[in-house]
């Protein structure tokens, strides 16, 4: 086949262009120009492509330059933005999975004549009794990714590639150097490419958008506290309140924008029984049942039974109290099925089923 690797500075997509030589295919390496801005922590950084280039040099592939700068400020940015103004709390990661590498780049790949597009994620692409493709755990559960992935169906599948989510991250290290790259021991991103450490998110959005300061009250309305931006809190946060008086930890319960009001209380305040998504996507039907529950990219799953309403809203209703998930954050369904791996091994394999946002 000919396949689009993108590669994006990273040991990961590196060794994902070599697997795919070893397995004979046809490879070309694209890495995405997303941010022109700074960037000092994340996967869009200048260094990052001159990574990318030399990687692909060292593998004698050929690599491209895609920029799709306009698409992500319109589909991350933006949204990012105006998801804070709302009080939400924004997931950029699965919005640029969703928006521009399997969308945008995956349009661009079939329109070019590539038969697919292969990514470095933690995540494994599975076969179900049923014939369909979906995204199963990676081989590595510490660094499994199929959570920030979810919002890929069936049909995205048929053409996307993961190699490297049937191994461990130690083992893609042990590849990367025995092939000399120099991404071998390049250290993990870990946040938000367009959020840079020395700024971070405030100066950001502060460039983009109006703040507005607030008031903390507990869970009896008294005030105590402020906040310097109110669009700033999340949902289950502690730090940087500096609250006053009270005794035992305190959380953000509750961010209301409107009133410029951020409620705190004890940990149990935050415990919810169930939550609501919106914005769903199914691998292939709407599932209802039984399911698996993750509530963040590297949270634990929990048991929970899925309710569709008649007017087309998810209810999960979770076994067990789970902390209360931020309106806005993403929330992946996983089953447990039948599967068969790409090497023909059958197995039984947790798999995405479904996801949306909370409300």
């Amino acid at each position: 086949m000919r396949v689009l690797a993108a590669l994006s500075g990273g040991v990961d997509s590196s060794v994902t262009a070599a697997l795919l030589q070893d397995q004979g295919h046809q490879v070309v390496g694209v890495t995405m120009k997303l941010w022109g801005g700074e960037s000092d922590s994340g996967c869009c950084s200048v260094s990052d492509v001159e990574d990318a280039r030399r990687a692909a040099a060292q593998l004698d592939v050929d690599h491209h330059v895609f920029n799709f700068g306009e698409e992500f400020e319109e589909h991350v940015i933006a949204p990012y933005v105006a998801d804070h103004l709302a009080g939400r709390t924004p997931n950029p990661c699965v919005e640029c999975n969703r928006r521009l590498k399997f969308d945008v780049l995956l349009r661009r790949a079939e329109m070019l004549g590539f038969d697919a597009v292969a990514t470095g994620h933690h995540a494994r692409v599975v076969t179900v009794a049923d014939g369909t493709r979906r995204i199963g755990r990676g081989a590595d559960t510490a660094k499994d990714q199929s959570y920030v992935l979810y919002p890929l169906t069936a049909i995205e599948l048929e053409r996307v590639l993961l190699p490297i989510g049937e191994m461990t991250k130690d083992v893609v290290r042990e590849r990367a150097a025995a092939l000399h790259l120099r991404t071998a021991t390049k250290p993990d991103s870990q946040d938000v490419c367009f959020i840079t450490r020395t700024d971070g998110r405030a100066a950001f959005l502060e460039q983009r958008a109006e703040l507005h300061p607030g008031r903390i009250v507990d869970t009896d309305g008294t005030q105590v506290g402020t906040v310097s931006a109110v669009e700033l809190v999340t949902i289950g946060q502690r730090r940087g309140l500096n609250l006053a008086g009270g005794s035992g930890r305190r959380f953000v319960v509750d961010v209301d924008v409107a009133s410029a009001t951020v409620t705190v209380g004890p940990p149990q305040h935050l415990l919810r029984d169930e939550v609501a998504l919106d914005t769903m996507v199914w691998a292939t039907e709407p599932v209802r049942g039984r399911v698996r529950v993750q509530c963040s990219a590297h949270g634990a799953a929990s048991d929970a039974l899925v309710d569709l309403q008649q007017d087309g809203r998810v209810i999960v209703r979770f076994d067990e109290p789970q902390r209360r998930v931020a309106a806005g954050q993403s929330v992946v369904l996983y089953q447990q099925m039948e599967t068969v791996g790409p090497d023909g091994t059958p197995g039984i394999d947790e798999v995405v089923v479904g996801g949306g946002l909370a409300v």
